[in-house]
């Protein structure tokens, strides 16, 4: 890494991914897509991964442009064995960094959820993050090796919001206590683990929920109010905006940062 005059590393440097390779789960659309293109902007070869095969091979080609090496994967992450099987493909290349975007953002009344349901949204959104996660430290620690984890919570863990997201709360909530509990066991080998907590972004899950607004969905359309009137900037985030974390928590920039909790929410979260 070079130096400037003051013997400090150079920013170029500091926030550059090249010679490194990262997993990024959910890279179809929305933050995970977004994350896809800024990672590779900054060198990195990429592992894509996502269960929207044919989006996720639009991100590949949009990819194309940096130069950087990308492969796709269809992945089920509900699926314990789905995740088992895709990492013992990837071996022997393992990651520098792993991003555990992939989530969904599911409405349904607390008292109408059943286990069906209540399981698909915990497997999809925190037993994935667990199991990727346990991969990731247990094969690079193998070869001693450290490495780099980036998990999305949400604004919901911390702050209840929006009614019906109950389930969606306590799985992103789960993903924090994760996040804190691994950055503490695993610095000591060389693991960084932060978390990122979106909120107000406009991604696929938001525009759905905007289209059962259009639709009279009445209680939609007062929470939707009552989070502009909170919501300091006044605007819905970008995917992009996110995305521009994950790079600095991924990177060097970052170092000295473990176990934090950064929101990017217009300051939701503080008003």
């Amino acid at each position: 890494m070079s130096k400037t005059k003051t013997n400090l590393p150079q920013i170029t440097d500091l926030i550059s991914l090249r010679g490194k390779s990262a997993i990024i789960t959910g890279a179809a659309s929305g933050i995970g897509k977004a994350t896809a293109h800024r990672f590779a902007e900054a060198g990195a070869d990429l592992h894509l991964v996502d269960i929207d095969s044919a989006n996720l091979e639009v991100t590949k080609k949009e990819l194309s442009a940096y130069g950087t090496h990308v492969q796709t994967h269809i992945v089920n992450l509900a699926s314990k064995k789905e995740i088992d099987n895709f990492w013992a493909k990837l071996k022997p290349d393992l990651p520098d960094i792993l991003v555990n975007n992939a989530g969904f953002y599911p409405f349904r009344d607390f008292v109408d959820v059943d286990e069906t349901y209540y399981r698909k949204v915990m497997d999809t959104n925190l037993d994935s993050v667990y199991w990727m996660c346990q991969h990731m430290i247990r094969e690079r620690m193998k070869k001693k090796q450290g490495g780099v984890i980036v998990n999305m919570g949400s604004i919901e863990a911390i702050l209840p919001f929006k009614d019906d997201l109950g389930h969606y709360s306590m799985s992103k909530a789960g993903v924090i206590a994760l996040t804190r509990a691994l950055a503490k066991e695993h610095a000591r080998h060389g693991f960084r683990v932060n978390a990122i907590l979106p909120g107000g972004i406009m991604t696929n899950g938001t525009r759905n929920a905007a289209k059962q607004i259009l639709h009279f969905k009445f209680d939609l359309i007062k929470t939707g109010i009552e989070f502009a009137q909170r919501l300091p900037v006044k605007r819905a985030g970008k995917p992009d905006e996110v995305a521009r974390i994950a790079l600095v928590l991924a990177s060097d920039l970052a170092s000295y940062i473990h176990g934090a909790l950064i929101p990017v929410d217009g300051g939701f979260l503080a008003a």
